[in-house]
């Protein structure tokens, strides 16, 4: 028997709830609290990563086909990024912030102090199915917690290494893998958590949102949307062609931050498209399904999804829109001539496709986003500081990059998160240690000015009343802005 099916039997035979007190056992110990834990296991997952990158891409290609450039890039040494970001500054970052203090409380120590939340559950995503889990991971054990890992199902292969190199590499008492399809994660919902990351879906994160309601659990959610790029003005447009190239399909465009559809004026398109021709020929070749740098879907119902919306799609198909059921491949596909109306405009491709639909102003690309949910990721390529600084200033998203795809997420100091319909909360870097931490406010009073606290006695007097006004109230300091004495 090797390790997973050690694991997995050790899951089954103890039970969901069995695991779960488990882990709150070790969490109500203290022994994920101390720094020195901490970095022990965040140093542990960095070596899991390191020692097995190879059986890491291996899961990944089995899964996605994933070009081991873009594995390597995405799911390794992203995390791998964080990880050194967050050993570097978890000392600086666990330290007690103090507050500003009024004429009351001058003696007090005032501060806010970051506690961990319990035993939290992260639930990942299958198209970054170690990214997904690992990132959110690293800001839970940064925090000081104990977490229940639950990978997808749908990219098996990485789920199956999760599921043996976690209990290898971390403590066993304070984090655990459970596996399993939709009925496993409904029945682990039922437990109470002290906090929910997931990420997927909208459908399913609103059962999630219900499911963690019965307990008022906490609950951070990384969705995605249809992630607009408008493109305007003067630019390099060979550049952002290929550019843009990259940026949608890479991971064959199943990802929550690419972009899902082109603005464009009709000047704009008919000289984008022959550069995007170009640039997917100078990636991938003129025989795109033989490129090794070219994954694929991750499953015959995501195939069978992609290939309805578009053949339900009223746009003209301009390049690609081959197929091949039997090897998951789906070509590079643009559309034009697609309007608000199409399928294509109706839900998240997370896809191949990409329609283009033309504007005449930048004002009119800025009304059609805005009429729309918030998106995770909003892209904006446009050599005028005008353009970019007004569709900045007048939408809203998770993430706004300009003149590029996607690369904003790779930075820790970044907060990576959706708004609305796009998600709630965020994390990498120093937001994932705050998201799974609690910021306790702490005052800590000894017995002197006395004098002052009296005046907050009964019985009430009127003149007691205006000095304590004065003593609590806030001031203008030196550069004329409002603070506490």
């Amino acid at each position: 028997m090797n390790l997973h099916q050690l694991s997995t039997r050790c899951v089954e035979m103890e039970g969901q709830k069995q695991v779960i007190e488990r882990l709150r056992a070790a969490f109500r110990s203290k022994m994920t609290v101390p720094l020195h834990f901490r970095r022990t296991q965040l140093e542990a997952l960095l070596s899991l990563l390191e020692d097995n990158e190879e059986q890491i891409l291996e899961a990944l290609h089995k899964d996605l086909a994933k070009p081991k450039f873009e594995a390597a890039l995405s799911e390794i040494d992203m995390v791998s990024n964080d990880l050194r970001y967050t050993i570097c500054n978890l000392e600086s970052w666990v330290q007690p912030s103090y507050v500003g203090k009024n004429l009351a409380t001058k003696l007090d120590d005032c501060f806010v102090r970051r506690e961990p939340l319990g035993v939290v559950l992260i639930i990942g995503a299958w198209n970054y199915p170690l990214q997904l889990i690992i990132a959110p991971l690293i800001g839970a054990i940064a925090a000081g917690n104990c977490a229940v890992l639950k990978p997808s199902e749908i990219s098996q292969a990485t789920e199956r290494l999760l599921s043996e190199l976690i209990p290898k590499y971390l403590s066993q008492e304070c984090f655990a893998v459970i596996c399993g399809g939709a009925e496993e994660t409904k029945l682990l919902l039922q437990n109470r958590f002290d906090h929910i990351f997931y990420t997927g879906s909208q459908v399913v994160a609103r059962s999630i949102l219900q499911a963690a309601a019965v307990h008022l659990t906490p609950v951070t959610l990384e969705l995605g949307g249809k992630c607009p790029c408008l493109i305007y003005g003067r630019l390099d447009i060979k550049a952002a062609a290929k550019r843009l190239v990259w940026a949608k399909f890479f991971n064959v465009g199943q990802s929550c931050v690419a972009p899902d559809y082109v603005l464009c004026t009709v000047e704009m398109r008919d000289a984008l498209i022959p550069m995007i021709r170009e640039a997917l020929e100078s990636f991938y070749g003129q025989q795109i399904q033989e490129s090794p740098d070219y994954g694929r879907i991750v499953t015959d119902r995501h195939w069978n999804r992609l290939m309805e919306l578009l053949g339900k799609s009223q746009g003209k198909v301009v390049i690609g829109g081959e197929s091949v059921k039997e090897d998951k491949y789906i070509a590079p596909t643009v559309l034009v001539d697609v309007t608000e109306s199409d399928v294509l405009m109706q839900e998240e491709i997370f896809g191949p496709i990409l329609p283009i639909l033309t504007v005449e102003t930048v004002e009119q690309g800025i009304r059609f986003i805005n009429e729309r949910e918030k998106p995770l990721a909003l892209y904006v390529f446009s050599d005028q500081s005008q353009v970019v600084n007004t569709v900045l200033e007048q939408t809203s998203s998770g993430g706004f990059c300009s003149n590029d795809g996607i690369v904003h997420m790779t930075l820790p100091g970044l907060p990576f998160g959706g708004v609305g319909a796009s998600g709630m909360g965020s994390y990498h870097g120093r937001w994932g240690f705050e998201t799974f931490s609690h910021r306790r406010a702490c005052m800590l009073r000894g017995w002197g000015l006395e004098r002052i606290s009296v005046l907050r006695y009964p019985p009430y007097q009127e003149s007691n009343l205006g000095w304590l006004r004065w003593a609590t109230q806030a001031k203008k300091n030196g550069w004329g802005a409002c603070s506490i004495l």
